[in-house]
């Protein structure tokens, strides 16, 4: 090698990881990860239509005008799993291995599921939605910092964005399929002529919630041949099995192990017995990272579950009829899959922070269009389309620029304390504040919404640069 650094060390292992140029793991493995995504964010978006049809069906009084007063508990037991999961479950993929924890948290997540499809009270129906978020959180956490780990040096924003791109569909599919089978049958373009839901019929909610649960399940099944990642390995002083593992990489990317070239990445720290949360938080580089980043990922997801869960409760509060505020929704998430092409096509080309503050501006765009639109269906769309693009686009290179952020001894565990812990600001976001945004209008509650994610656009513009670096560089 040229930088004399040898073969068998971890140093290595991370210096032959980072000759990698492309996706080193078979293709067939990308779009097994990228079915969980899929599934994840089904999950996320399949409250968001179908919520009208639940309430009525489960909570007594409830009505297609008043939903919005009791979407904020379930989603808030959502967000309160979702934070009790990453940090509890996510530190074990530190000890235990990535691979390992996909098993965990994709079971668990399609558990949830299938609990909140025998839903028959509201309490059951928060509890069921709080099981899920368990496992949503881990799961997000860890195959976020698995991409980060496998991805080449110089595409780690590329492939978690090509992720990204199947969360896209998992939210359409979400969205037309509450569409098709929780709102009553209406001309196009208010709702949608072929729509299922009858008094003989207010059962699709449940459907949608068995179809998660069999997704999961195909997930859970194909992620068993996942390799572990090599980092993951390295760091734990498992030297041999990293070498094996790296050397099928190599022999697919096109790499060699002996080539010279020019990185040579800092000797991998191995992992020790101290807490990977309390490392993070008695460093003063990584407190500071801690912090920031928390920060960031509390205020923008204000906005962003506020529109990507409630998003068709708050229209039909602001007096829209509930099969044409889902149908505006429903299209309005095509810009959340047109995001995660851009972000693929593009999340190279700057870096990390900047794309938050341009997300920022779009989502206010787009929430200005929608407001403005009124019932102009087509108008009402394309600003729709614009917010969903807005508010999406910086997450998938934001989960490359989290996992970045930290060391691969404590990865995941970082991750798990800013995103995780993040989802407090979603979580009260949507119970304080989404009851009130009816009140304000369409423009003034979207734009105030949206408010939100400029904030966080700031604070990350003081995070670190890290595009193109290696990954032992910027978190040593």
């Amino acid at each position: 090698m040229g930088t004399g650094v040898p073969l068998s060390s971890a140093a290595g292992v991370l210096s032959r990881m980072e000759r990698l140029k492309a996706w080193p793991l078979p293709r067939r493995l990308f779009f097994v990860i990228g079915l969980g995504y899929l599934f994840t964010f089904y999950d996320i978006f399949d409250v968001n239509v179908s919520f009208v049809q639940t309430a009525m069906a489960i909570i007594p009084g409830a009505t297609p005008e008043n939903a919005s007063r009791y979407i904020g508990l379930p989603i808030f037991a959502n967000l309160l799993g979702y934070v009790i999961g990453t940090l509890a479950l996510s530190p074990l993929a530190d000890r235990v291995g990535r691979r390992r924890m996909l098993m965990v948290t994709m079971f668990i997540t399609g558990l949830g599921s299938l609990f909140t499809a025998f839903a028959t009270s509201d309490g059951w129906f928060v509890v069921a939605r709080g099981i899920t978020g368990v496992g949503v959180a881990a799961d997000l956490a860890v195959v976020n910092t698995y991409m980060s780990e496998v991805s080449p040096r110089r595409a780690r924003a590329k492939y978690t964005s090509g992720l990204f791109i199947f969360s896209g569909i998992g939210a359409l599919v979400g969205i037309w399929l509450g569409l098709w089978l929780t709102t009553p049958s209406a001309p196009f373009p208010q709702g949608l002529p072929f729509a299922l839901a009858s008094p003989s019929f207010n059962w699709g909610w449940r459907l949608m919630y068995y179809i998660g649960a069999v997704l999961a399940l195909i997930a859970l099944l194909l992620r068993v041949e996942l390799p572990e990642s090599p980092r993951w390995l390295a760091a734990k002083g498992r030297i041999e099995e990293a070498e094996i593992i790296v050397a099928d990489m190599e022999s697919r990317a096109g790499a060699d192990a002996n080539e010279p070239d020019q990185t040579s990445p800092p000797m991998a720290r191995t992992a020790d017995s101290s807490a990977p949360y309390g490392e993070l938080l008695t460093s003063p580089v990584y407190r500071k990272r801690v912090f920031l980043l928390f920060f960031v990922w509390l205020f923008s997801y204000v906005t962003v579950y506020g529109f990507s869960a409630g998003m068709t409760t708050l229209l039909v509060g602001a007096g829209y009829p509930p099969s044409e505020a889902g149908l505006i929704v429903a299209v309005g998430v095509v810009g959340m899959l047109l995001a995660g092409i851009a972000a693929y096509v593009a999340g190279e080309a700057m870096e990390r922070k900047t794309y938050l503050l341009i997300s920022a501006l779009l989502t206010i765009a787009g929430g200005l269009v929608v407001g403005v639109a009124g019932h102009h269906l087509a108008i009402s769309y394309l600003g729709a389309v614009v917010l969903f693009f807005g508010q999406n686009v910086w997450v998938p290179v934001f989960y490359a620029w989290t996992a970045e952020n930290f060391p691969a001894r404590a990865r995941t565990s970082g991750f798990a304390l800013v995103d995780g812990a993040g989802h407090i600001g979603a979580g009260v976001g949507l119970w304080a504040i989404a009851p009130y945004i009816p009140a304000l209008g369409v423009t003034g509650g979207f734009v105030t919404m949206s408010a939100f994610l400029l904030v966080a656009a700031f604070i990350a513009l003081g995070g670190i640069s890290s595009r193109g670096k290696i990954l032992e560089e910027i978190s040593p």
